[in-house]
């Protein structure tokens, strides 16, 4: 059992989960482990450390301006380790966030051993599927590691199924379609996607692309196993102070926190 699994077995039930994302290196390495740190403190259970990319398909302005700024500081794949090794040492079940790319070119076997030996619990490919993922099965099982395939509310009753018995750690729901990045509104068809999921699979479904503050994380959280917040943590960052970013970071999480504390009640 991975320490994501873990979290995730422990909260069943309890509350969802709330997952934060950032970049590796954004705004720089020291700084991106400060920020995750304070993910933790403000109390998030599950970190996704992004592999930066310099051709992100899926990816809004705010995560495509903090990749380019880390790549432009000199972030590389083996930084990504480290910062996934202090998200641990910080408290949190770790996973990466990568396109496929990058882990080819680095060696499939090589990836899923550098972070197993980190410390992480697995990782999201947000641009692989199932039916191209043999390389990393193999890898992942050999290491331990949860593989966290994505689906869409265009995705079909078929490959809901098939992509849900693929996953492991949880499945993540785009709550919409489109790129990513934080919204007024969270989609009104993710709903019905986690609906569709539960139809096929007894596996944690998380939730992401939207979320930006407590209010909505408690409605999403309402449906969901685990509530994902990537590009509203990332803009707390953006063309400021790492400090003033950091401690923006951190009040961000308690928010979020209080509000998956609320999602459930009145459940039952």
């Amino acid at each position: 059992m991975t320490a994501l699994t873990d979290t995730l077995r422990r909260l069943a039930g309890v509350r969802p989960a709330l997952v934060g994302y950032l970049p590796a290196g954004f705004p720089d390495v020291a700084t991106s482990v400060r920020a995750i740190e304070a993910m933790v403190a403000g109390g998030v259970d599950v970190i996704e450390v992004g592999l930066p990319y310099s051709d992100p398909v899926m990816d809004g302005p705010t995560i495509q301006a903090a990749a380019d700024k880390a790549l432009s500081g000199g972030v590389r794949t083996r930084d990504v380790f480290d910062v996934v090794r202090a998200s641990v040492a910080a408290g949190a079940a770790t996973v990466a966030m990568t396109y496929w790319n990058p882990v080819e070119r680095y060696g499939v076997e090589r990836f899923a051993g550098d972070l197993a030996a980190a410390g992480g619990s697995g990782m999201i490919t947000p641009d692989l599927i199932p039916e191209e993922a043999g390389a990393w099965v193999d890898a992942s099982v050999k290491h331990d590691l949860d593989r966290i395939f994505l689906v869409s509310p265009s995705s079909s009753d078929e490959r809901l199924a098939m992509t849900a018995d693929a996953a492991s750690g949880f499945i993540y729901a785009t709550a919409v379609m489109g790129v990513t990045g934080a919204r007024e509104q969270t989609s009104n068809q993710a709903p019905a996607l986690v609906s569709r999921l539960r139809a096929v699979t007894d596996k944690p479904v998380g939730v992401g692309l939207g979320v930006s503050d407590g209010d909505q994380a408690a409605d999403v959280g309402a449906y969901c196993d685990a509530v994902i917040v990537g590009s509203a943590i990332v803009r707390c960052l953006l063309d400021v102070p790492p400090d003033d970013g950091v401690a923006s970071v951190r009040r961000l999480a308690a928010d979020l926190r209080a509000g998956v504390g609320r999602a459930r009640e009145g459940a039952g």
